[in-house]
């Protein structure tokens, strides 16, 4: 079966979400490479839509949550790549929090830059491996959310 392109597409689209919420991970590696910054580009709508709405980034996850991954009448295609950028959106949340938490109350600043630009590094990673995955017509196969996505659907 052939996924349409609109189908592939809205797929991609959804990994904006994660993508968004990783470049703060970046901000040492931006520092010093500039030309870095080119890749938030494609994030820049969703950042600026989560900046001018109250809660734009819960009202966009719960949207999603809501008017995709519930609704039946959504292709399964775009439901499950929505579910897997909504999971991968959480741990990235999560990981943002314990950076926060965990992380800053230590003085070693070049621990906390490698570990987030290695955060940042293997977000793009992913969002790379999703995009070729989901231009193919195929559903990103990522270790342990993928499985969970498959029994959730």
């Amino acid at each position: 079966m052939t996924i349409p392109i609109w189908q592939k597409i809205a797929a991609i689209a959804v990994y904006l979400l994660p993508w968004s919420d990783s470049l703060p991970f970046g901000r040492s590696l931006f520092m010093q490479f500039p030309v870095l910054e080119y890749l938030a580009i494609p994030a820049l709508p969703l950042i600026i839509i989560e900046q001018l709405i109250p809660f734009g980034g819960i009202i966009i996850f719960f949207g999603l949550f809501i008017g995709v991954i519930r609704n039946s009448k959504v292709p399964y295609f775009i439901r499950f790549n929505t579910f897997q950028a909504l999971l991968i959106d959480i741990c990235i949340i999560l990981l943002s929090y314990a950076f926060q938490i965990l992380l800053s109350p230590l003085s070693n600043e070049l621990i906390i830059q490698s570990l987030s630009s290695t955060c940042l590094i293997a977000m793009l990673s992913i969002f790379i491996f999703a995009i070729s995955e989901c231009l193919q017509g195929k559903e990103p196969d990522l270790p342990g959310i993928s499985e969970a996505v498959r029994m959730q659907l």
